[in-house]
């Protein structure tokens, strides 16, 4: 085991750490304990004791709601007291319902504008929207750090950095519950991926639990977040749903928070032990807080005040927001549309991250705009969002191909390619026909006949189906039989699994050799009938596609080409390269037009074996319902591209935080080793001495800027102040994004990394245009946390701080003496 690692039981020490820090720091805030406990003149201690404990069970789990709207959880309430339900929608990216929704850019992407103010406004949105829409709970937003690049959910959060992602999650909360709209921060905690989620036992270490993963969470209730999902992993061998050092010892006796604790849907594995560790909500139904909860309060076993204690809890919170006395902002009528379009596309424009521009690829200007080639599988068809908790039903999406083109206008020559096709040609087999099959209500549709290969070939086969999935046998192999529970709940949405007119999507790969192939298809109709497609892809269609790709391509000035790589909850990535075979079409493009831009649509890092052939690369992620247009308004440079990575890209898939040590990822034997410390993300490849592809922070302008003038001043609390002057250098007005980054104290033994992101600021300027910038650098982020004391301590002493625009471009130096608070 690794030395940043304890032997001893990781998080035993916490619950005297709430003793240490009271000692330090003061207790709780008033309302805190206030709110702890039920008591007089308390609205919520006054409705528990009229219900009765079937009543009072009701509250701590989830139920099928009888007037659903297609949200994710539901808790009836108790219409005799005129304690109205709770309606409980995801919302990572927008509102999760049946109805359509604002689809905002994935988070990340958000995080990428490096600007608190806009995650107060992304906030804002969904609040209003998920009241209009008629809910009361939002399951958003995702605190947890990008640890490992391969993670299936690193779009739905912020960043690697604990600071950046503490500043964002804090603002957002406050802009969803600004709208009244009860917040929930999840997943606590340490729930860095998708592989092996539900049982993995992750290990890290006391200090660096607080310094990184914590410090997002502990934001969050700072901010006043009403409620706190748990995560489905366990720390040190406990379920974090009922892990008592978490939930109690840290989230409430710590940090004072007063709200509820949920489980994440179906991450409940006990009725006593939750429930008196602190959990005080299981979803989506009732197996352990139901009839079990019920039969453990009457034999003794969970005492009755323990129940109150949660229900109280819920309460509170419900009366905090106006619900249980009718003083809650009444619902929007509807949904603000244009409002929600606006600032999707606002977020998407400031979120762009240009991480090449050689030779002045974009933005596209003279002959460059007036003859383009847009490529790609991605530039026809919207991409809008990831898959699973995160999807959204739009309002409406362009693809980027339409957009360019109007953009472009009527004097432009925009010429398309597929490239890499994504949902197969139609499937030739004598005597059937599988392009549009329509299955009549009630009955089946059969097919038993051969495929006849003249060479061995690797073909996909592709199912599109509106109903239930036909049965594809291939030599009596079945192709698409069902997975597990999970991995058939996240697979119908994203991209690859939805074709454009809607159908549901499955694709299987085999090897098949030269002659002839059984093939028996079994569709069932069903009640309402369907339409299902069998198509195909083969060595000779995608070779077909990519030559029509490098056509296209020859004859036109300038080249768009659209990449994406389609993340989902639930699975993890098992390579940072592009899927399918997209390096192939990049290498074979840029080789015809070395004056391409690649556009990716990605939900994180990936590795470019191609990047040197480009002209430039520019980060879209999951751009939402208004990213077509966004696209294209950075590319034409209409906008400059506004953001900065939130994640350090590595060169390769052996050369990241997590590479090479099954311990530390996915784990070995059911546990994992978070060993590296405190040197998550950036501070890594600092320790390390290892060079990334693009640094943290890293993203380029059209313009250029001239930093000057940094100094750093003590200021009152134990803090530091910098201030300097930036000055836009080009002729176009543009974005930077200054960074600060605070070396080691040399007052503190404790293990400290090489230099911290200390702060930022995102500064937008004219040509020629000077502003000074002043930016605070807070105590805590100066402090370490104290094993020993189980307390922060200010790393006191002179310190070191860069000012520079990323993680590896630090352009200026200051040092400044931080004095004891």
């Amino acid at each position: 085991m690794s030395e940043n690692v304890s032997r001893r039981t990781t998080l035993r020490l916490l619950t005297g750490a709430a003793a240490a820090a009271a000692a330090t720091t003061g207790p709780p805030p008033a309302r805190a304990r206030a709110a702890a406990t039920p008591g007089a003149g308390d609205r919520a201690a006054d409705l528990l004791a009229r219900l009765t404990l079937d009543e009072k069970l009701t509250f701590l789990h989830g139920a099928k709601d009888p007037n659903g709207l297609g949200q994710a959880g539901w808790i009836p309430g108790v219409p005799r007291l005129g304690i109205p339900p709770l309606r409980l929608a995801d919302g990572p990216a927008g509102v999760r319902v049946r109805a359509r929704a604002t689809a905002l850019p994935a988070p990340v992407m958000l995080a990428s504008a490096f600007d608190p103010a806009l995650a107060h406004a992304y906030g804002r949105v969904i609040g209003h929207e998920g009241r209009a829409l008629g809910q009361d709970v939002l399951l958003s937003p995702m605190v947890n750090l990008i640890r490992t690049p391969y993670a299936g959910r690193n779009f739905e959060t912020f960043s690697e950095d604990p600071l950046l992602t503490s500043d964002l999650v804090a603002e957002e909360i406050r802009g969803i519950q600004d709208e009244g709209l009860i917040a929930t921060v999840k997943h606590f905690a340490l729930n860095n991926q998708e592989k092996d989620r539900t049982t993995v036992d992750v290990r890290i270490g006391e200090q660096a639990l607080h310094e990184t993963e914590l410090r997002g969470f502990e934001a969050a209730v700072a901010a006043g977040t009403g409620a706190v999902m748990g995560a489905y992993n366990k720390v040190d061998g406990v379920h974090a749903c009922e892990n008592r050092n978490l939930l109690t010892g840290v989230l409430r006796d710590l940090w004072g928070f007063d709200g509820f604790v949920m489980s994440d849907w179906d991450a409940t594995h006990s009725t006593a032990p939750a429930l008196t560790a602190g959990l005080d909500m299981e979803m989506p139904a009732g197996r352990w807080f139901g009839d079990a909860l019920r039969r453990a309060v009457r034999d003794g076993t969970v005492p009755e005040d323990a129940v109150d204690r949660s229900v109280h809890r819920v309460l509170t919170v419900m009366d905090r927001f106006g619900l249980l006395d009718g003083t809650a902002p009444a619902r929007p009528a509807a949904r603000d549309r244009d409002a929600g379009a606006r600032l999707a596309y606002r977020v998407a424009v400031a979120g762009a991250t240009l991480l090449r521009n050689e030779h002045a690829t974009l933005p596209l200007t003279g002959p460059a705009a007036r003859s383009v080639a847009v490529i790609g599988p991605t530039a026809s068809v919207p991409f809008v969002s990831g898959g699973g908790s995160a999807h959204v039903v739009p309002d409406r999406a362009d693809s980027p191909l339409r957009a360019l083109t109007a953009r472009a206008g009527d004097d432009a020559r925009v010429t398309h390619a597929l490239g890499e096709d994504l949902y197969g040609k139609p499937l030739p087999v004598r005597g059937a026909s599988f392009e549009g099959q329509r299955v009549r209500p009630g009955k089946t549709y059969t097919y038993e006949g051969t495929l006849t290969l003249d060479a061995p070939d690797e073909w996909t086969f592709v199912v599109h189906y509106g109903g239930t999935r036909p049965t594809v046998h291939v030599d009596g192999n079945e192709l698409f039989a069902a997975q597990d529970r999970e991995a058939e709940l996240f697979a119908g949405f994203g991209l690859v699994s939805t074709a454009p007119d809607g159908l549901k999507v499955r694709r299987r790969t085999l090897h098949l050799a030269a002659g002839r192939h059984t093939l028996r298809v079994t569709a069932p109709g069903g009640d309402a009938g369907q339409l299902f497609r069998l198509r195909h892809i083969t060595a000779a269609t995608r070779a077909a596609d990519v030559a029509e790709a490098v056509r296209v391509a020859r004859a036109a000035y300038g080249v768009v080409l659209f990449a994406y790589e389609d993340a989902a909850e639930g699975r993890d990535r098992t390579t940072l390269a592009l899927p399918g075979h997209q390096e192939a079409l990049i290498e074979a493009v840029t080789a015809a037009n070395p004056r391409t831009t690649v556009v990716l649509n990605t939900s994180s890092a990936v590795t470019m074996p191609w990047l040197d052939r480009t002209g430039a690369v520019l980060q879209m992620y999951y751009p939402g319902q208004e990213g077509a247009a966004a696209t294209a308004a950075v590319l034409f440079g209409d906008a400059d591209p506004g953001g900065r990575l939130t994640q350090t890209y590595p060169v390769s898939d052996t050369r990241h935080p997590t590479a090479g040590d099954p311990r530390r990822y996915p784990g070995a034997g059911g546990v994992q080793e978070y060993s590296e410390g405190i040197r998550t993300g950036h501070r890594w490849y600092d320790a390390e001495g290892v060079e990334p592809l693009f640094p943290f922070g890293h993203g380029l302008s059209y313009t250029t800027f001239a930093y000057a003038g940094l100094a750093v001043t003590p200021a009152p609390g134990g803090g530091l102040t910098a201030r300097f002057t930036v000055r836009n250098t080009g002729r176009r007005t543009g974005v930077t994004v200054a960074q600060l980054y605070a070396g080691p104290s040399p007052d503190l033994a404790l293990d400290q990394p090489e230099r911290v992101l200390a702060g930022y600021r995102r500064v937008e300027l004219r040509p020629g245009q000077v502003r000074h910038v002043t930016v605070p650098i807070a105590a805590r982020t100066l402090s370490s946390w104290d094993p020993a004391r189980h307390a922060w301590v200010l790393g006191t002493g002179t310190r070191t701080v860069r000012l520079g625009t990323s993680a590896r471009d630090l352009r200026l130096t200051a040092r400044a003496e931080v004095l004891p608070a």
